[in-house]
């Protein structure tokens, strides 16, 4: 069954949210841990502590101190695997490219299999062999 139900209005102001939220994020280094400044806090204003948490967790976000969902994290770091790939690709084309130019500018030149002085012996002791 779909929820019929209209979205709520804020019992609270906005001016009333900034108030709490500023007085959280001044005052919350005098606490031990956030969420007691943000009980405490939420106390005063008659709120539940859990909407005052997500109002500093949404002041946060836009302030640019926290990601704005675990989903953007996951977003960079797959951008960020996509870009290490692409660079260890990079790296793979130059190692091959190096090798290539290193050979073309080797002023030794390669041997051929027919010049080689190690076949003679070889095929010398296998007529030897044969006969």
């Amino acid at each position: 069954m779909p929820n019929l139900r209209k979205p709520q209005a804020s019992k609270y102001s906005p001016a009333t949210r900034e108030r709490a939220v500023r007085l959280v994020l001044e005052q919350g280094e005098n606490y031990r841990h956030e969420f007691q400044a943000i009980r405490a806090i939420a106390g005063q204003f008659g709120m539940h502590p859990n909407t005052l948490k997500s109002w500093v967790r949404m002041a946060r976000v836009e302030a640019g101190e926290l990601p704005a969902s675990p989903d953007t994290r996951d977003l960079e770091i797959a951008e960020l695997k996509r870009e290490n790939a692409e660079l260890a690709q990079t790296v793979e084309i130059l190692k091959r490219a190096t090798t290539f130019f290193a050979r073309e500018c080797d002023p030794l030149p390669p041997m051929s299999a027919g010049s080689s002085s190690n076949t003679e012996p070889t095929s010398e002791s296998h007529r030897s062999v044969e006969s």
